[in-house]
Protein backbone atom coordinates (compact mmCIF):
# COMPACT_ATOMS: atom_id res chain seq x y z
CA UNK A 1 0.00 0.00 0.00
CA UNK A 2 1.43 3.56 -1.29
CA UNK A 3 -0.18 6.60 0.78
CA UNK A 4 2.89 8.84 0.28
CA UNK A 5 6.33 10.19 -1.88
CA UNK A 6 8.58 8.01 0.64
CA UNK A 7 6.55 4.63 0.22
CA UNK A 8 6.38 5.44 -3.30
CA UNK A 9 10.05 6.27 -4.27
CA UNK A 10 10.97 3.06 -2.40
CA UNK A 11 8.20 0.95 -4.39
CA UNK A 12 9.61 2.16 -7.77
CA UNK A 13 13.08 1.74 -7.20
CA UNK A 14 12.30 -1.76 -6.05
CA UNK A 15 10.03 -2.81 -9.15
CA UNK A 16 12.62 -0.77 -11.56
CA UNK A 17 9.81 0.53 -14.13
CA UNK A 18 6.17 2.13 -13.80
CA UNK A 19 3.50 3.63 -15.83
CA UNK A 20 3.01 7.15 -13.97
CA UNK A 21 0.46 7.01 -10.91
CA UNK A 22 -3.01 7.25 -12.06
CA UNK A 23 -2.81 6.09 -15.60
CA UNK A 24 -3.81 2.67 -17.38
CA UNK A 25 -0.96 -0.32 -16.56
CA UNK A 26 -2.63 -1.43 -19.65
CA UNK A 27 -2.79 -4.88 -18.07
CA UNK A 28 0.97 -5.00 -17.86
CA UNK A 29 2.86 -3.11 -14.70
CA UNK A 30 2.05 0.43 -12.52
CA UNK A 31 2.51 0.53 -9.19
CA UNK A 32 -0.51 2.31 -8.82
CA UNK A 33 -2.17 -1.02 -9.20
CA UNK A 34 -0.96 -1.95 -5.68
CA UNK A 35 -2.61 1.17 -3.42
CA UNK A 36 -4.45 3.94 -4.50
CA UNK A 37 -7.63 5.09 -7.30
CA UNK A 38 -10.74 6.50 -6.37
CA UNK A 39 -11.83 3.89 -3.95
CA UNK A 40 -8.93 3.43 -2.15
CA UNK A 41 -8.33 4.93 1.46
CA UNK A 42 -4.59 5.49 1.28
CA UNK A 43 -4.08 9.01 2.20
CA UNK A 44 -3.90 10.07 -1.66
CA UNK A 45 -4.90 13.54 -2.25
CA UNK A 46 -4.98 14.15 -5.96
CA UNK A 47 -4.15 17.68 -7.20
CA UNK A 48 -3.97 19.21 -3.61
CA UNK A 49 -0.14 20.34 -3.85
CA UNK A 50 0.89 17.75 -1.20
CA UNK A 51 4.63 17.15 -2.36
CA UNK A 52 3.97 14.23 0.03
CA UNK A 53 0.66 12.92 -0.68
CA UNK A 54 -0.07 14.15 -4.10
CA UNK A 55 1.50 11.56 -7.05
CA UNK A 56 0.92 15.11 -9.67
CA UNK A 57 3.31 16.64 -7.14
CA UNK A 58 6.06 13.52 -7.34
CA UNK A 59 6.96 13.47 -10.58
CA UNK A 60 8.18 17.14 -10.07
CA UNK A 61 9.95 15.96 -6.94
CA UNK A 62 11.71 13.21 -9.06
CA UNK A 63 13.36 15.19 -11.04
CA UNK A 64 14.26 18.09 -8.96
CA UNK A 65 15.86 15.50 -6.09
CA UNK A 66 16.80 12.69 -7.46
CA UNK A 67 19.48 11.68 -10.39
CA UNK A 68 18.66 8.17 -10.59
CA UNK A 69 14.42 8.00 -12.26
CA UNK A 70 13.70 9.04 -14.90
CA UNK A 71 10.36 10.31 -15.92
CA UNK A 72 8.89 10.90 -19.46
CA UNK A 73 6.36 9.35 -22.28
CA UNK A 74 7.72 6.13 -22.19
CA UNK A 75 5.19 3.74 -22.18
CA UNK A 76 2.02 3.26 -24.68
CA UNK A 77 3.17 6.70 -25.26
CA UNK A 78 1.91 7.66 -21.59
CA UNK A 79 4.16 8.97 -19.13
CA UNK A 80 5.94 6.49 -17.12
CA UNK A 81 9.24 5.99 -14.95
CA UNK A 82 12.13 3.72 -15.45
CA UNK A 83 15.20 3.67 -12.76
CA UNK A 84 18.68 4.29 -13.37
CA UNK A 85 19.10 0.68 -13.04
CA UNK A 86 17.05 -0.92 -15.31
CA UNK A 87 17.03 2.01 -18.05
CA UNK A 88 20.18 0.81 -20.03
CA UNK A 89 18.05 -2.07 -20.65
CA UNK A 90 15.05 -0.43 -22.72
CA UNK A 91 17.84 1.60 -24.32
CA UNK A 92 19.28 -1.89 -25.48
CA UNK A 93 15.95 -3.12 -26.51
CA UNK A 94 14.91 0.11 -28.07
CA UNK A 95 17.64 2.47 -29.81
CA UNK A 96 19.78 -1.17 -30.61
CA UNK A 97 22.88 0.83 -30.07
CA UNK A 98 21.83 3.14 -33.07
CA UNK A 99 22.07 7.36 -32.81
CA UNK A 100 19.80 9.61 -33.70
CA UNK A 101 21.33 10.66 -37.37
CA UNK A 102 21.48 6.70 -37.84
CA UNK A 103 17.37 6.59 -37.20
CA UNK A 104 16.66 9.82 -39.01
CA UNK A 105 18.58 9.12 -42.34
CA UNK A 106 17.10 5.65 -42.23
CA UNK A 107 13.40 7.42 -41.95
CA UNK A 108 12.64 6.38 -38.94
CA UNK A 109 12.55 9.52 -37.52
CA UNK A 110 9.88 12.36 -39.16
CA UNK A 111 11.20 15.56 -40.15
CA UNK A 112 9.01 17.13 -37.41
CA UNK A 113 11.21 15.28 -35.32
CA UNK A 114 14.35 16.16 -36.67
CA UNK A 115 13.57 19.75 -35.88
CA UNK A 116 12.69 19.27 -32.08
CA UNK A 117 15.74 17.25 -31.34
CA UNK A 118 17.86 19.52 -33.08
CA UNK A 119 16.86 22.54 -31.55
CA UNK A 120 16.76 21.10 -27.87
CA UNK A 121 20.27 19.09 -28.62
CA UNK A 122 21.89 23.18 -29.29
CA UNK A 123 20.61 24.41 -26.17
CA UNK A 124 21.55 22.07 -23.83
CA UNK A 125 18.02 21.91 -22.24
CA UNK A 126 14.90 23.71 -23.42
CA UNK A 127 10.76 24.46 -21.93
CA UNK A 128 8.18 23.11 -23.64
CA UNK A 129 7.18 26.47 -24.99
CA UNK A 130 10.96 27.56 -26.00
CA UNK A 131 11.29 24.82 -28.54
CA UNK A 132 8.25 25.70 -29.76
CA UNK A 133 9.82 29.12 -30.24
CA UNK A 134 13.48 28.33 -31.56
CA UNK A 135 11.99 25.86 -33.98
CA UNK A 136 9.35 27.99 -35.45
CA UNK A 137 6.34 25.76 -35.14
CA UNK A 138 3.19 27.61 -35.22
CA UNK A 139 0.05 26.91 -33.80
CA UNK A 140 -1.07 24.97 -36.77
CA UNK A 141 1.36 22.64 -36.33
CA UNK A 142 0.27 21.93 -32.38
CA UNK A 143 -0.89 18.09 -33.57
CA UNK A 144 2.52 17.01 -35.51
CA UNK A 145 4.47 18.97 -32.62
CA UNK A 146 3.20 16.92 -30.27
CA UNK A 147 2.70 13.72 -31.98
CA UNK A 148 6.46 14.30 -32.70
CA UNK A 149 8.15 14.97 -28.83
CA UNK A 150 6.36 12.05 -28.13
CA UNK A 151 7.99 10.05 -30.84
CA UNK A 152 11.43 11.00 -29.63
CA UNK A 153 10.64 10.17 -26.05
CA UNK A 154 9.24 6.92 -26.80
CA UNK A 155 12.52 6.25 -28.86
CA UNK A 156 14.64 7.52 -25.47
CA UNK A 157 15.91 10.32 -27.46
CA UNK A 158 14.71 12.54 -25.20
CA UNK A 159 13.23 12.69 -21.93
CA UNK A 160 11.77 15.35 -19.33
CA UNK A 161 14.65 16.39 -16.86
CA UNK A 162 12.77 19.47 -15.04
CA UNK A 163 9.66 21.93 -14.44
CA UNK A 164 9.98 25.61 -15.66
CA UNK A 165 8.21 28.36 -13.85
CA UNK A 166 7.87 31.64 -14.41
CA UNK A 167 8.95 33.77 -11.10
CA UNK A 168 8.14 37.36 -10.74
CA UNK A 169 10.15 40.31 -9.26
CA UNK A 170 9.71 39.04 -6.10
CA UNK A 171 10.97 35.51 -6.55
CA UNK A 172 7.17 33.85 -6.36
CA UNK A 173 6.45 30.95 -9.14
CA UNK A 174 3.28 32.11 -11.25
CA UNK A 175 1.16 30.48 -14.25
CA UNK A 176 1.52 27.18 -15.71
CA UNK A 177 4.10 25.37 -15.65
CA UNK A 178 6.31 24.46 -18.73
CA UNK A 179 8.33 20.80 -19.05
CA UNK A 180 11.97 21.00 -19.53
CA UNK A 181 13.48 18.43 -22.06
CA UNK A 182 17.08 17.39 -22.79
CA UNK A 183 18.61 14.71 -24.21
CA UNK A 184 18.80 11.15 -22.70
CA UNK A 185 22.46 11.62 -23.01
CA UNK A 186 22.61 14.75 -21.04
CA UNK A 187 20.07 13.72 -18.94
CA UNK A 188 22.24 10.34 -17.77
CA UNK A 189 25.93 10.76 -19.11
CA UNK A 190 27.91 8.63 -20.55
CA UNK A 191 27.93 5.24 -17.96
CA UNK A 192 24.27 4.47 -18.83
CA UNK A 193 25.08 4.19 -22.42
CA UNK A 194 28.30 2.36 -22.34
CA UNK A 195 26.68 -0.36 -19.63
CA UNK A 196 23.32 -0.11 -22.46
CA UNK A 197 25.86 -0.70 -25.35
CA UNK A 198 27.48 -3.78 -23.76
CA UNK A 199 23.69 -5.85 -23.21
CA UNK A 200 22.32 -7.26 -26.63
CA UNK A 201 18.67 -6.54 -27.47
CA UNK A 202 17.20 -10.17 -27.30
CA UNK A 203 18.61 -10.16 -23.76
CA UNK A 204 17.47 -6.77 -22.64
CA UNK A 205 13.94 -8.02 -23.98
CA UNK A 206 13.93 -11.47 -21.93
CA UNK A 207 15.50 -9.87 -19.09
CA UNK A 208 12.69 -7.08 -18.83
CA UNK A 209 10.32 -9.60 -19.74
CA UNK A 210 10.69 -11.84 -16.90
CA UNK A 211 10.67 -8.54 -14.52
CA UNK A 212 7.38 -8.06 -15.75
CA UNK A 213 6.19 -11.65 -15.74
CA UNK A 214 7.43 -11.29 -11.89
CA UNK A 215 5.69 -8.67 -10.76
CA UNK A 216 2.77 -9.53 -12.96
CA UNK A 217 2.32 -13.14 -14.04
CA UNK A 218 -0.87 -12.08 -15.67
CA UNK A 219 0.46 -10.37 -18.33
CA UNK A 220 -0.02 -10.59 -21.64
CA UNK A 221 2.73 -11.55 -24.62
CA UNK A 222 1.92 -8.82 -27.04
CA UNK A 223 1.34 -6.25 -24.32
CA UNK A 224 4.50 -6.88 -22.83
CA UNK A 225 6.57 -6.22 -26.21
CA UNK A 226 4.35 -3.20 -26.87
CA UNK A 227 5.60 -1.97 -23.21
CA UNK A 228 9.22 -3.12 -24.10
CA UNK A 229 9.91 -1.67 -27.15
CA UNK A 230 7.27 1.40 -27.68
Amino acid sequence: MISNYTEFIDSLLDAGFSGAIGGKDEGVFGLFRYGWGAEDDTGIEWHTGNPDTDPWEWRIRVLSERDDIAYSKVFFRKAGYITRQWYPYFLAARRKGREFEDDYYDGVISNFAKRIYDTVSEYDRLALHEIKRLARFSREDKSRFDSALTELQMKMYLTICDIYYNVSKKGEMYGFSSTVFCTAESFWGKEVFDIADSIDEDEAVEVITERILHMNPTARKDKIARFILG
